[in-house]
This record gives structure tokens, sequence and C-alpha cells, in this order.
């Protein structure tokens, strides 16, 4: 015999092959548990109350059992019993008769008890899928990635306070030294520019040659003397702007070791700084796997692309892709086919990654190698300018200015005459 079981807001229910009530087990009057039953069951999992109700028709003689999900029905297989999947048609004919099924069951009294019910489940099943939301690992990347990009611009902004300052004593060292993670150091162990000697900056990590040069400019140095009150706060600018590198380094080396964990293709293809700034962008990483290639190319410039559909002119090649090594380093002309090939393998790391797919990182890179060995070899010369057309010409590609103009005044001139 054949029974159909449908999940409820208040419970499990079975029907005959007429749509009759045979058996149910109904939930706990908890809307928080429910709701979690409810979440498990949508996951394709057998909530027990599922197990139970198939149990009681096994000992009535039913040994086929229909159900909505087909995961729920591939789960029930586990128990050693006969499984179809109902037709949505027949699922909606009983879930029309859930306050009927609700009231004969006895678990409410009237349709406004179950309506408050349904109103209580409903927003616990709202909670529970806004926390899964918030709770997936992607979203903690597109955080860390902003936040390692707040730090440089902080940084930046903090050491060209400290040249400025501490360039009033020692003004040469500020081109002499273009790394502002040396310079800070440099500043806060050694301070005033007396100390700069060659042994001193050798034990600092420079080469000799250049901690000569460093040496005899700060003999020479037109720079003003400075209070020891003054150097003190110079240097402890100096070791919290150090400290802020040092938390710059161990951000990266999270946000590398989780890409490695949430998108493992997509670090491989794109590396885990540019990979967690694509899904920044995109606000997750789902919402980055359903984006064509052609729209991961340009992804980040947004401004330049809208630009050319409203003006006609050229759209952009590549937007934050191009901060991977392999089409920065690129020659102008190769760029965009470069851009193209890298995007497409992109946009399969990303798909693979967001559904759950294994690791073909290094497969999908040596393609990309193999398609930037063709281009290189292919386009080894720039292509050969285009003829610009002569003055002429290009007036005729134009379109009428002077044309548009007299309509847009005499659209003006009616619309005041409409006003007036």
């Amino acid at each position: 015999m054949k029974a159909t079981i449908i999940q409820f807001p208040f419970g499990v229910a079975a029907f005959d092959e007429q749509n009759n009530l045979l058996d149910k087990v109904l939930f706990p009057k908890k809307p928080q548990a429910v709701a979690k039953k409810i979440m498990k069951t949508e996951a394709g999992k057998i909530s027990d109350e599922i197990t139970s109700l198939i149990s009681l028709l096994q000992n009535a003689g039913y040994d086929t059992f229909v159900f909505e999900n087909a995961n729920v029905a591939g789960e029930a297989q586990s128990l050693n019993v006969k499984v179809e999947v109902s037709k949505s048609s027949e699922a909606e004919v009983l879930r029309a008769r859930t306050e009927q099924v609700a009231v004969e069951t006895g678990f409410v009294k009237d349709a406004k008890e179950l309506s408050l019910w349904n109103h209580n489940v409903s927003m616990e099943l709202a909670k529970l899928r806004i926390k899964g939301a918030a709770e997936k690992r992607d979203l903690v990347i597109a955080q860390a990635i902003q936040t390692l990009d707040d730090l440089d611009r902080t940084v930046n902004l903090f050491m060209g306070r400290l040249r400025e300052w501490y360039g009033i004593h020692f003004p040469e060292l500020d081109r002499l030294i273009e790394k502002h993670e040396t310079y800070a150091r440099l500043v806060m162990n050694l301070g005033y520019r007396d100390n700069f000697s060659v042994e001193a900056l050798e034990k600092e990590g420079l080469p000799k040659e250049r901690a000569e040069n460093i040496a005899k400019v700060a003999e020479k140095s037109m720079g003003a003397d400075m209070a020891e009150q003054d150097l003190a706060e110079i240097q402890a600018l100096s070791k919290n702007v150090l400290e802020l590198y040092e938390l710059r380094k161990n951000m990266e080396n999270y946000v590398d070791k989780t890409m490695e964990e949430v998108a493992p293709n997509t670090r491989a293809i794109a590396g885990s700084l540019l990979g967690a700034r694509l899904i920044a962008i995109a606000g997750s990483l789902q919402n980055l796997a359903m984006r064509p290639a052609s729209t991961i190319q340009v992804l980040g410039a947004e401004k330049a692309l809208f630009r050319s559909l409203k003006t006609g002119a050229r759209p952009p090649k590549h937007g934050l892709i191009f901060q991977h090594v392999l089409l920065h380093d690129a020659k102008r002309w190769q760029r965009g086919k470069i851009a193209r090939a890298l995007a497409g393998k992109l946009a399969i790391a990303v798909r693979i990654d967001a559904f759950g797919g294994r690791y073909v990182g290094d497969a999908l890179k040596a393609d990309i190698d193999k398609r930037l060995a063709e281009i290189r070899e292919k386009y080894k010369e720039p292509p050969p300018p285009k003829e610009k057309p002569s003055r002429p010409e290009r007036r005729r590609e134009r379109p009428d200015r002077r044309e548009q103009r007299r309509r847009d005044k005499k659209w003006r001139k009616n619309r005041r005459a409409r006003k007036g």
C-alpha cells in the first residue's frame, strides 16, 4: 500500500491514496524547535517525526511512501522502504487542507490559533535563514579584505604625516628610503640623524652601498635640530605604524588561509587578495558565481562601462582583474585577450567553489598558461595604427549637433510655455 507524507508547520501527516488522513506525528509547541526541524527537512534531511511516522505506517502494512522533497525521499531509502516523489499538484491539494488537518489532529482549536502559530514559526524560520546567511565564510572574506584596504589607507595616511614630521629633522631621508615600513623602522630604532651610521644601517638590513650613501647624506643634512621630547613623539608614531604593518601582515595571512578553505579554485586562479576583492564587490561567492565571464572581466570598472554605453566611447577591457600579475605585466595590446581568457577560467573556478565541486585549480591554471603562450606567440608585435579619417569625414560621422541643439531649444521653449 502507498502513503503520502506531508510536513505541515504543526507536524507530519500521512494520507492514503484517497487523501484520507491515516496518521500523524505532531511537533512540540515550541516555534524555535519546529523551525529547526523544518530547516532540516528543507535541507533534505529526515526529521525524527518522519522516521516515527514511517515506522507506524509500516506496522499498519504500508510499504511505499511518497514525499514532496526528492532529497528527503533519497534519505528515506536508507530506512529500507520504497519511495516516490509526488507531483506538485497532488501536494497542493493536501496542503490546501492545512487548517482542517490542524484542527482534526487536535494541534489547534480554530483557524485563529493556527494563524498565530504559523506567524511565530515563520518568524523563527526567518531568523534561522538570516543567521545561516550571515554564517557563510565568504561574507567573512569580504569583511577581511575591506579591513585590509582600510589598513592600507590608514598606513599611507600616517606615513605621509610621519615623513613630513621627521623631514623637519632629516629631510633627505624621504627620497633615499621609498619603502614606508623601512622608513618607519629606521626612525623608531635610530632616532637622530647622527645615529645613521653605516654599521647601524647595516644592522637594520640595508645593503652596504646604500647604507654608506645614507650615512654620508646624514652628515651633511640641512635639517633642523630636534628636541628629545619631539623625537619621542615621532618614534611613538613610528611604532604605531609598524604595529599596523604587523596587523596587515596577519590579516593578509588570514585572508589567504580563509580563501584556501572557502574558494580554493578561485585562489589558485586569481590569488587570495584579488579573489577576495572580487567576492567582496559581488556581495558573496554565490553572487559572483551567477555572473558571466564577461561581467567578471569588467567587474570594478562600472563607471567606464556605463560611460562607454552612454557616449559611445571604447568600453573597458578589464576591471579589478587588472591587478592579476599575468595581466598587469602583459603588453598593452595583449591585455584584452588575456583578460578574456583569465575571466573565462575564473568564472569556472568560482562556480565550482560556490556549488561544491572538486579542486581543479591546477588544471585551470595550466589552461591559462597554455592560452597565454598562444597569445604571446601570435601577437608579438602591436597592431598597425588605424588611419584617422579626414576632418570632413569625421564631421559627417558625428550626429548633427546643430539639429539636436535646435530641438532642445524648441523643447525648452514649449516647456516654459506650458508652465506659463
